[in-house]
This record gives structure tokens, sequence and C-alpha cells, in this order.
């Protein structure tokens, strides 16, 4: 593979300004060229020659140089198409830990019970269900033909959606799934909850240890 799509690549996938130096050691392993001059040299060749490409009519984003960096941007003529675009987009979805832990077990458990999920982790996991139905991650499907016939659940397009997949067939392993699902809710998590068992405990903690002291004094 050559270079330039390689800078585009990663220029395109850049949240914030990335610098040439920090493009050249992300290519360096890949690159034919192993010379840091001549490397550095061909980088900047490659982003100038991505700039003109992009700079046509042609195309409604542009490669800019901001804070000493390159980033992708959409051109200013799109702007205001851009802006109804993003007032017509979803809130970011938060979810706790709890709740990441449970779709996992619906993604690659499916179709589902809650006894069934709460066994595999360990905690009872009805209270985390709503959450997910509500995110529209999961759905119904149907019952299990046992005794309560209790209800099953998936995961749905929005699920597919959110991780990039074409189908469930398409799910990692458990190891990588749960390294896709720390990237993907990176900064989307929910602060943990103290429980009303946990506050009780802790509350009744405080109490006796505020007797012991007294009676100690």
């Amino acid at each position: 593979m050559s270079l330039k799509p390689k800078v585009e690549a990663i220029i395109y996938a850049a949240e914030t300004p990335i610098t040439l130096d920090q493009i050249v050691a992300l290519v360096k392993d890949s690159a034919e060229i192993s010379e840091g001059t001549q490397l550095r040299s061909q980088v900047l060749l490659a982003i100038g020659e991505l700039k003109a490409e992009y700079a046509v009519d042609a195309h409604g984003i542009e490669i800019r140089e901001l804070a000493g960096g390159y980033r992708m941007s959409t051109k200013p003529e799109q702007h205001e198409l851009v802006r109804s675009f993003a007032k017509s987009l979803k809130p970011p979805i938060r979810l706790s830990l709890p709740a990441l832990e449970t779709l996992a077990v619906i993604a690659y458990k499916q179709p589902v019970t809650i006894p069934e999920i709460s066994e595999i982790r360990g905690v009872d996991s009805s209270g985390v269900i709503a959450t997910l139905l509500d995110r529209k991650l999961i759905t119904t499907s149907g019952r299990k033909d046992v005794i309560g016939r209790p209800i099953l659940y998936k995961t749905t397009k929005e699920f597919l959606l959110r991780f990039g997949l074409k189908d469930v067939n398409e799910l990692p392993s458990m190891e990588e799934f749960e390294k896709l699902v720390a990237e993907s809710f990176q900064g989307d998590l929910l602060p943990p909850e103290t429980s009303e068992a946990e506050t009780t405990t802790n509350s009744t903690s405080t109490k006796e240890e505020s007797v012991e002291a007294e009676k100690t004094a």
C-alpha cells in the first residue's frame, strides 16, 4: 500500500489536529522508506497531494492545517448544511458499567432471558435491561418455551450501528469486544451509583462507629 492512503486514513481518524511528527511515527514501521528525513519529506508530499485533491469543488471536506497539525473539516460553504444535520443527531449514549456488561452478555448469548443474564453476571440484571431498552440497543425477541415463559432479549440495528457491525456474525472475540466497548463508550460512562443497600450499610457502620467512640470516651 502506498503512503498517501495511510496518511489520509490517519488524518481522517484524528479527533484533534495531528502533527507531522505523529504521522511519521505512525507510518514508520509500515513504510518502505527507513531514512527519517526522506520519510518526513514523503509524508509532507502526501499531505500536499491530499490537500490539493480535497480542494476541488467535487469534495465537501478539506484538509486544513490547524494548531500545528492537520485535520479534516467541512468546507465553509457546507457549514450550514452540516450544522442542520448535527442538530438532528441523537444525544450521545451514556451507559453504566453494569449496563455495558449486560449488553455484552446479550450480544453473545442472544436471544437470552434476564435470569440467564443474571446467572452469568452473578448479580440481578433486571434493572439495567430497562436502560438498554430505552437506548434501543436491545429489544424483545418473544418468550422462552419454559415454565414462566420469560421474555427473550436480543440486540438491535442501533447496536450494530453503534459498533460498526454488518451483523452479529461479525462480533469479535469477547476480549476484542470488551476493548471495543471501552473505546466506543469512552467518556460516556455514567458515574457509579451507590445502591440503597450500600448506603444503608455505610450509614449503619457510621452509627456503630459513633456509638463505639462515645463508649470509649
